[in-house]
């Protein structure tokens, strides 16, 4: 990858989450190309899966550099090379189901919650202690 000008190789790792799922998964970077000496003010290489994404990503360009500059925390990128062919679909992640808790678990974990107003922040505790109980 380094050979290819991807030195920030984990741009691809990330790279749904960068640009956002829709984009992430029809879209690719393959190279930054970078001025020679230069780090910054590259142009970052797209592959996109068809004309439609194509035009959309132009459409989003400089909110896409923006994106990636701030994943990067300087000005990596200042433009964006669109080529369009086959693109690897990502298998998405789904985070795993919230375990089943006995009724013991259950009335314990309601117990220490039971002193939380807030209702947001009792249903994150909640899934919190969910999660954290089905560890053991």
């Amino acid at each position: 990858m380094g050979r290819r000008g991807f030195t920030e190789a984990a741009l691809i790792a990330e790279w749904p989450s960068v640009v956002g799922s829709m984009l992430g998964t029809a879209t690719l970077p393959l190279r930054i190309a970078f001025q020679r000496g230069e780090r910054a003010g590259g142009t970052l290489h797209i592959r996109v899966a068809s004309g439609a994404m194509a035009t959309q990503l132009q459409h989003q360009e400089p909110l896409i550099v923006q994106r990636i500059n701030g994943y990067f925390g300087y000005g990596a990128i200042a433009r964006l090379a669109i080529s369009q062919g086959p693109v690897v679909r990502r298998p998405v992640r789904r985070p795993p189901a919230a375990p089943e808790l006995t009724p013991q678990q259950e009335l314990e974990l309601s117990q220490r919650l039971s002193g939380i107003d807030d209702p947001d922040l009792k249903a994150v505790l909640s899934a919190l202690g969910r999660h954290l109980a089905g560890r053991r």
